[in-house]
C-alpha cells in the first residue's frame, strides 16, 4: 500500500527554470517538464461532440447519443483523445503512482480550462472529484481524481469539496465493460454526504478519463436531483467509439 501523497508539498520541482521533458528527456526551458515538440505531438482533441466531447469528424456537432437522450451533465471539457502517449501517462500516474506525470497533465488541463473560461465557458462554483470506493483507495493509496481536483482548484482559484461525494458500492473495474454493463454496475453506487450543500450551485466533476460517461451521468443525475443548477465534467482525455 502506498502512502497518500502530501499535496501541500510539490511532487515535482515545478519552479526550476530548466527541466527535462518527461516524454523525450530533452532539456526544456518551459515551466512545465514537457518540451514544445512533445506537447504539439500530443493527441489533442479536434472535432468532438459539443456535449460529451466524443471525437467526431468535424467541429460544432452533437453526437447521436446526446441528441437522442441528453445527459444530466451539461458539457464535458477534455484536452485530449485517449491515445498514445496520453494513455500511457495516465496509466503510469494512476496505477504506478507516477505523480509528476499526473501533475504535468493537471497543469496542462488547467491551461485548457482557463482558455475555455476566457472563451465563454461558465466558471463553476465548486470542483468535485469523482470518488473511489474506500477499499480501492486503500489498495491504490490515493485517488487520482482527487489529486487532479486539488491541483486544478489551486491553479484556477476554484474551491474544491472532496468529501461531498462517496462511492458506497465497490463495483468491478469498468475498463473492459460495455456501456450497458457499466450502467448496471453503477446503480446506487454513489451517495451524497451530509455536509453536501449543492442547491443552486454550478458544479464540475473532475476525473482522469471519460469512456462511456456512465459514471459522470450517474453522479450528475444525483447532484441535479439534490438541487445543483448545472453539472459539467472536466477530464484529461475522452475515449473514441470502439473501432474509431
Amino acid at each position: 500500500m502506498r502512502c497518500q501523497p502530501n499535496l501541500l508539498k510539490p511532487v515535482y520541482n515545478w519552479l526550476k527554470i530548466k527541466q527535462n521533458c518527461l516524454l523525450c528527456d530533452e532539456q526544456t526551458d518551459t515551466q512545465q517538464p514537457i518540451c514544445g515538440h512533445c506537447e504539439a505531438d500530443l493527441p489533442w482533441l479536434g472535432g468532438h461532440c459539443q456535449v460529451c466531447a466524443l471525437p467526431l469528424p468535424s467541429h460544432g456537432l452533437v453526437c447521436g447519443a446526446c441528441l437522442k437522450k441528453p445527459p444530466s451533465f451539461t458539457k464535458v471539457e477534455a484536452p485530449w483523445r485517449y491515445a498514445f502517449p496520453i494513455d500511457s501517462l495516465i496509466t503510469r500516474f494512476k496505477h504506478q503512482a507516477k505523480w509528476p506525470m499526473g501533475r504535468l497533465l493537471g497543469e496542462l488541463l488547467s491551461h485548457h480550462l482557463q482558455h475555455a473560461f476566457d472563451e465563454g465557458l461558465p466558471r463553476p462554483d465548486v470542483l468535485l472529484p469523482v470518488p473511489l470506493a474506500n477499499k480501492r483507495q486503500r489498495e491504490r493509496g490515493f485517488n487520482q481524481a482527487e489529486m487532479l481536483c486539488t491541483w486544478l482548484g489551486k491553479s484556477l482559484s476554484l474551491p474544491t469539496e472532496p468529501l461531498w461525494l462517496r462511492r458506497i458500492i465497490d463495483t468491478p473495474a469498468q475498463q473492459q465493460l460495455d456501456a450497458a454493463t457499466r450502467k448496471r454496475n453503477l446503480r446506487n453506487a454513489f451517495a451524497l454526504t451530509p455536509e453536501c450543500k449543492v442547491n443552486g450551485l454550478h458544479l464540475a466533476l473532475v476525473d482522469d478519463v471519460l469512456t462511456t460517461g456512465a459514471t459522470a451521468e450517474r453522479l450528475a443525475r444525483l447532484l441535479i436531483k439534490a438541487g445543483a443548477s448545472r453539472v459539467d465534467v472536466y477530464c484529461l482525455a475522452r475515449t473514441p467509439k470502439p473501432g474509431d
